[in-house]
């Protein structure tokens, strides 16, 4: 077997001209108490358990978790998964090998969502990964085209890697954002000139939220969290702001009369009747057509209203209670067997 090589350590061929395996620090940030699901499956993946160890983060705040565990990192390589993101066996051997360019920063993959999950789960999961409802982000959440580089727009925090290096090179993540903190790392790091992987193949497995409450609340945080990294000076794309806009629109709507003011509501419910018909066809389950009626309306209304409420009143301008204490512990280290 090909030995490891040490964080910091220039690759060097062995005897068989093979170069040495980099290591990896897998970084799992969760709630105190939380259950780690994710861990079943890094049991079973096909990579030397000598090279890459496990650091499970407790915690209330996610991005100050990250952070905590990257600096407690002896892996060359820091790949980011949530509680339960199930991991293709394969899924290191993959990092490493794009990791091989060294104008690469960072690598990820889609967050799908399992075929077992319920009709109103794999709608949530539809409704992402299509045009109408993901648009600019929705191959964070479904397989599509090759290998090829990126922005932020196509990575996702619960399936991403970075050069640990580079990472702590950069301050990590910003501890003010949850969620974007992510893309707000990897804008930076583009315009310094480095490079962003999206790999297809580089697939995890997450259930979506439990129930149509849960979802809300989800895409309310996340129009939040984008709010919040436009504060900061980044991430506002037009996409980002039609769904506030559409928002806004509904409520003036009464005063402007059932003639012309009326025709862009008619055309959003055209294309949530299409979009649902066609995202329902293509799961193979009708009731996730029927589902999507309601799921539409339910994200772009929680996601404006996420942004509207998070450009008058972010979050970090206040003050914080006692929830950034973080607990790191080690659940498998380097040159150990599970």
């Amino acid at each position: 077997m090909k030995a490891c090589a040490k964080a910091g350590e220039i690759p060097v061929f062995v005897l068989d001209q093979m170069p040495l395996t980099p290591t990896f620090t897998v970084v799992i940030p969760v709630k105190p108490g939380g259950e780690v699901t994710a861990v079943d499956r890094l049991r079973a993946i096909d990579y030397p358990a000598e090279c890459y160890e496990v650091l499970v983060a407790e915690g209330r705040r996610p991005s100050c978790q990250r952070n905590r565990a990257a600096a407690q990192a002896r892996g060359e390589y820091l790949y980011f998964l949530d509680d339960d993101s199930l991991v293709p066996p394969e899924f290191l051997q993959l990092a490493a090998r794009h990791f091989e360019n060294p104008s690469v920063a960072a690598v990820g993959g889609p967050s799908l969502t399992p075929s077992s999950d319920t009709t109103m789960q794999r709608a949530f999961g539809a409704a992402f990964a299509s045009l109408l409802g993901g648009g600019g982000v929705r191959n964070r959440y479904r397989q599509a085209g090759m290998v090829r580089e990126t922005d932020d727009a196509e990575l996702i925090l619960c399936n991403l890697g970075f050069r640990r290096d580079t990472f702590l090179a950069a301050g990590g993540l910003d501890e003010r954002l949850y969620p974007n903190e992510e893309n707000e790392l990897m804008a930076r790091l583009r315009r310094q000139g480095m490079r962003l992987v999206h790999d297809p193949a580089l697939a995890v497995f997450r259930s979506q939220r439990p129930h149509l409450r849960a979802f809300v609340r989800q895409l309310f945080t996340y129009g939040r969290g984008r709010a919040e990294q436009i504060h900061l000076g980044g991430g506002c794309g037009v996409s980002n702001l039609v769904p506030a806009l559409f928002l806004l629109y509904l409520c003036v709507l009464p005063f402007l009369g059932s003639g012309p003011g009326a025709i862009p509501l008619g055309g959003y419910l055209l294309a949530t009747l299409l979009s649902s018909f066609i995202e329902g066809g293509r799961s193979g389950d009708g009731r996730v057509s029927a589902v999507l009626l309601l799921v539409y309306p339910a994200l772009h209304l929680s996601y404006g209203a996420g942004l509207i409420w998070g450009l008058l009143f972010p979050r970090f301008k206040g003050k914080r209670g006692g929830d950034g204490v973080v607990t790191v512990r080690m659940i498998k280290s380097l040159e150990a067997e599970w």
